[in-house]
This record gives structure tokens, sequence and C-alpha cells, in this order.
């Protein structure tokens, strides 16, 4: 496992197309519990190389009910987003996570995990990816959906600030997922 962790940590498949030097941000044992499949890191991750170390985090461990001291401790919970290395900026918000990470190295990372009770698939990327034919005609649909994809997976919009407006407009989000949501996250074996 060490050594895959160290491979991951040295990965370079993107570095002739990212604007700046690759830095993987991830984090895994064999024994977490909980695996955070998300988009990539956005630049205050890519400064800090701490996973969800910014607003985004902020909001995806208040929906989860869990403290940082318990986010952090990758005996309980693996983060493994789509791209691992900050993807760059675009016209609108951050490039889309490089297509390489997600094939090179999830099933490797799943592999290597042994007690696993919990995927969360945040954000379209993660879910297009895992769900395949299965996503409905846009991620609100969905997620709104998500009782079609437990046990194996529990999908959810990305916690970015930026998706405030999404929150207001669907309402039923904090009233009919986030309650499941948390009880799915409090059934797992995190103390």
């Amino acid at each position: 496992m060490e050594n895959l962790r160290q491979e991951i940590s040295k990965c370079e498949l993107c570095k002739d197309v990212l604007a700046h030097a690759p830095r993987p941000v991830f984090s895994f044992t064999a024994t977490s519990k909980i695996v955070i499949i998300g988009q990539a890191p956005g630049s205050i991750v890519h400064q800090s190389g701490i996973p969800w170390d910014d607003k985004s985090g902020d909001n995806l461990r208040a929906w989860m009910g869990i403290e940082k001291s318990i986010f952090y401790d990758s005996h309980k919970i693996a983060i493994m987003p789509m791209g691992f290395c900050y993807p760059g900026k675009g016209k609108s918000g951050d490039l889309p996570p490089r297509k390489e990470c997600a094939p090179t190295w999830h099933h490797l990372i799943l592999q290597s995990l042994n007690d696993v009770e919990l995927i969360l698939l945040i954000g379209k990327y993660a879910q297009d990816y895992y769900l395949g034919k299965k996503v409905k005609r846009n991620l609100t649909e969905t997620v709104r959906s998500f009782h079609e994809y437990l046990p194996d997976y529990f999908v959810l919009p990305h916690p970015s600030p930026r998706n405030n407006i999404w929150m207001k407009k669907n309402e039923w989000f904090r009233k009919e997922v986030l309650p499941v949501f948390r009880m799915r996250i409090a059934a797992c074996s995190l103390s």
C-alpha cells in the first residue's frame, strides 16, 4: 500500500498539459471506511496539499456531520478525486478533472481497501464515471434519485459555495437527502 501511495505521489501523467507542476492530493489506508470521490483539487488545496481544505470541504464536513479530526483520519476516510491534481483555471471556474487519473489509479486504490462501508460520488464527473448509463438526465435528477444507487454509492452535488443557487432552488436536498446521508455516515464505523 505504501508503494501505491508513493507511486501516486510521484505521478506526472499530466505534467505536459498542466500550467503548474503536478501535486497529487489524496488520502487512503487499507482500513478506510468511507471513500470520497470528488472532482479535483482547487487552487487552495493545490497550495496546501490538504484535500478538501477549503469552503467546499467545510460544507462537506457539515453535510456529513463530522469533525476535521475524523475527516482527515485516513483509517476512517479515503479521499480519491477524479483528478488528483489541480487542473487549472477555466473561463468560468476550474477546468474539469484530468481524465488520466481515474482509469490509472482508482481501481488500484479500491482493490487495496479492505473495509469500505460507503462510497460518496460527489458531482457529475464522479457520478458519470461510476454510474455510467444509470445516471439520470442531469445531476439534479441523479441526486434526487439517490436511493437507487444505495447501498453501493451515495450521490451528492458538489458542496462548493458556487452551488448555493442550486441549493436554494432544490430545498428538497436539505430536507430529504441530507438527513438520510447523515444517518448513513453515522452508521459507518468511524469511532
